[in-house]
């Protein structure tokens, strides 16, 4: 005996719903306060431990190799030491994911924020937050406010600068992509064609060999530079932040990800409940202050 059509109806209609509340239990819901500017999944409520990862079950994070300090500890992302390494361990719990889920890879700094499907589900690699990267990638909530800062040698003529216009005739260097070499060309606009290297260990290396008369990073990253790794060189000062709003880093995703709305509430929550103070603290609290290059 076959059900009669207007049953058969009811129970194709149960079905429906019973599907679309499981798909809405496990998926990414929105969620209005989300700011890192993706266009797919603007505001959701977030399933912990449940998001639609690259790996069902885990998290993928990527960054450059090597990894630098204080960013990273000893270039190993996954011991949880130095900030970048700390903070990425902070999202991933967050958003329901213990350390045992968390996944590392090795993505060039370059190719983290370039055009392309992403391997991982997210970066986490100094990137600044820009109108143009936001072209090509999705950027979560800032998760730090950076400076730029100058290194030179010590006695050198580079060393003695007090200001923006005691730079223009030297020959500075920065690691290509970065927003380190924008502040050399936007900002500083030498006479002379910057150095740009794919590495940042080689623009601290054409320092130390005289190859370019200074060098610019990030400010934390001049610190440990000038402490560990060229003890004769000393931080010239730091530009003042272009623009009305501060630099910031922002963990990188794919282009109108699913997982953005979800990864930035993390990085507001931590904000929020002082823990990317406290990590700040712990593991950048050498890199205080500089003098301002003007």
């Amino acid at each position: 005996m076959h059900p009669a059509p207007s049953a058969l109806r009811r129970a194709a209609a149960a079905a429906t719903i019973a599907l679309l509340a499981t798909a809405v239990g496990c998926a990414p819901q929105p969620d209005d306060k989300a700011s890192g500017g993706s266009s797919s999944s603007v505001g959701t409520t977030c399933a912990k431990g449940k998001l639609a990862t690259k790996t069902s079950g885990k998290l993928t994070i990527a960054t450059d190799e090597p990894a630098y300090e204080p960013w990273f500890k000893d270039d190993k992302p996954a011991n949880g030491e130095g900030f970048e390494s700390a903070v990425a361990y902070a999202v991933a719990k967050q958003l329901g994911y213990d350390e045992s889920a968390v996944v590392w890879q090795r993505v060039p700094f370059n190719k983290a924020f370039a055009p392309g499907v992403k391997t991982f589900d997210f970066d986490i690699n100094q990137v600044s937050i820009s109108t143009e990267r936001k072209k090509a990638v999705d950027f979560s909530s800032g998760y730090y406010d950076v400076r730029q800062a100058v290194i030179a040698l010590k006695g050198s003529k580079a060393a003695k600068a007090t200001g923006i216009a005691d730079l223009k005739g030297l020959k500075l260097g920065a690691q290509v992509g970065t927003t380190s070499l924008n502040y050399i060309s936007d900002v500083v606009k030498p006479s002379q064609e910057a150095a740009a290297y794919s590495k940042n260990d080689q623009a601290i290396s054409a320092l130390k060999n005289g190859q370019v008369d200074a060098i610019v990073t990030d400010l934390p990253t001049a610190f440990y530079v000038t402490a560990a790794q060229v003890t004769n060189a000393k931080i010239v000062g730091q530009f003042e932040n272009q623009g009305g709003t501060p630099e910031q880093f922002g963990l990188v995703l794919d282009k109108g990800s699913d997982l953005t709305s979800c990864v930035s509430s993390a990085v507001d929550a931590l904000r929020k409940d002082g823990t990317l103070a406290k990590l700040d603290k712990q593991w950048l609290s050498d890199a205080v202050d500089a003098p301002v290059l003007k």
